[in-house]
Formats: structure tokens, sequence, C-alpha cells
């Protein structure tokens, strides 16, 4: 197994460390929770920079990234609306906007097409993650004059999670058209 993939299954194993954090209630353990997201989110970026930079790319790799990606977000989603700092809508949208553009992109690989990852795409995953850093710090250091920042950004991250899934389902518009 080669570092970039290693580097993807420490992403995996990251969250059930941080989900454990938020758990256990501990003084400062929204913030060890944060750090500890924030470290497995910045794993996403290394493991494909290390991956192309040193041709590495491996179907192994290609499987267990979106997994982790998708593993992580989830789980936080999930803990947010468990602590109720998200409404469970945000989470079933972004979720399922997850699952909709992984059948569809299997079932462009099944067409021998690939649909590679978009630029709205790696906004969408910036604006998800700084949304779930600011709900876990818990709007830390804006609440202390008063703005929802987290709201705020959660807000521009449904949109462009929406948006980035139209884009993927337009780009693949003529894979989900029916033949005569």
């Amino acid at each position: 197994m080669n570092l970039p993939n290693r580097v993807t299954l420490l992403r995996i194993f990251m969250v059930p460390v941080f989900l454990v954090i938020l758990a256990l209630h501990l003084p400062w353990g929204d913030y060890i929770a944060a750090a500890v997201f924030v470290l497995a989110a910045c794993t996403d970026g290394l493991d494909g920079y290390m991956a192309r930079k040193h041709k590495q790319i491996t179907s192994l790799g290609k499987l267990l990234d979106p997994l982790a990606d998708k593993l992580l977000i989830s789980a936080a989603l999930i803990a947010l609306v468990e602590l109720d700092r998200l409404s469970g809508w945000v989470a079933v949208v972004i979720v399922g906007r997850e699952f909709a553009v992984t059948g569809l992109r299997s079932l462009a690989v099944a067409e021998g097409v690939v649909l590679a990852a978009s630029k709205l795409g790696k906004i969408k995953t910036v604006t998800q993650i700084v949304a779930i850093v600011a709900l876990f710090l818990r709007d830390y250091p804006f609440n202390l004059i008063n703005i929802p920042f987290g709201n705020m950004a959660m807000a521009v991250a449904v949109v462009f999670t929406i948006w980035s899934g139209m884009n993927y389902f337009q780009q693949a518009g003529f894979l989900l058209r029916t033949k005569d």
C-alpha cells in the first residue's frame, strides 16, 4: 500500500476519533474535535497531491478517497444534527447529493465515461468544511459579536452543494436520456 492510500486510510480512521471526542463531552471537546476534523479534511488534498506528484494513482485510492470524503462529511453532519446545531433537512440535502452524484458517477463509469471533479465540487467541499468547523466551534470568534457565521456558511454550502450536484447531472445528461 502506497503513502497516498495510507493518508486516505488515516482520514477514515480519524472519523471515529472526532466522533468519540464529541461523545465524551470533554471540556474543550468541541475544539479538539474541530481540530481533528480539520486535520482529516486537510488530508483530502494531500493524498491526491501526493498520488499525482509521485504517479501513485491506484484503483484502491480511487475507491477509498471519495469514500473517506463522504464518511468524514456525513459523520460530521450527523453529529451536528445530534448536537442540535444543524437542521436534519440540511444534512439530508448534503448527504443525498453525495449519494446521487456517486450513483451518477457509477453509471458514467459503467458507460466508459469519467466525470472528473469539477471546480464547483471543490468549492462545495471547502464551503462544507468551513461551515462544519464553524458549527463545531459554535461560531467562535464570531459569536463574540453576535454573527451567526456557521449558519450563514452552511447556507452557502447548501447552495454550492445543490448547484454542483445539478452541474454534474447537466454534464452527464446524455447518460440519463433514454435511447430509442
